[in-house]
């Protein structure tokens, strides 16, 4: 029987394909603008990040394809795009740093995790490189590994 991994207590929702897909190279962490419904569906867990990915647009960052799906008894009132742009709120500095690295330096921008920092949503995002199939494989080799390694010491503590 699959059971779930327990995330963090304060972690939303984890995109585990970036860590597969790519090499993280540096961690930023981001406000995020939401309405009152994302925040109740988002507090529900209804939120997908696997094919989000981040742009760039007149020196502001936007979180593009996160899916919060609305519930039905928080959205009557309004309609509701579980798919629209949302702002992340960065300073100059950081928006510099990050437009600079995506532009010169061939990274691309990926958000690693929504958690709760207090009352507020933040997401952590990253500027990452790409793996080829090679490192691909390196890393399900090393997972196998890991996880072998914990049965053994599991049943040689019996």
């Amino acid at each position: 029987m699959a059971t779930k991994k327990k995330l963090s207590p304060g972690t939303i929702a984890k995109n585990k394909k970036a860590g597969f897909e790519y090499h993280i190279h540096e961690k930023f962490e981001a406000g995020l603008v939401l309405e009152g419904w994302e925040v109740k569906s988002i507090r529900a867990g209804r939120i997908q990040l696997t094919d989000t990915y981040i742009f760039f647009k007149r020196n502001e960052a936007f979180l593009l394809g996160a899916n919060i799906t609305p519930l039905h008894s928080a959205s009557t009132h309004v309609v509701a795009d579980a798919q629209r742009l949302r702002k992340l709120l960065l300073n100059r500095r950081e928006i510099a740093r990050l437009i600079g690295g995506v532009q010169q330096k061939g990274f691309t921008c990926v958000p690693l995790a929504l958690y709760w920092k207090g009352p507020l949503v933040k997401c952590e995002l990253a500027l990452a490189s790409g793996k080829k199939e090679h490192d691909k494989r390196a890393t399900i080799k090393e997972r196998d590994w890991q996880r072998d390694k914990q049965r053994i010491a599991k049943d040689y503590q019996r």
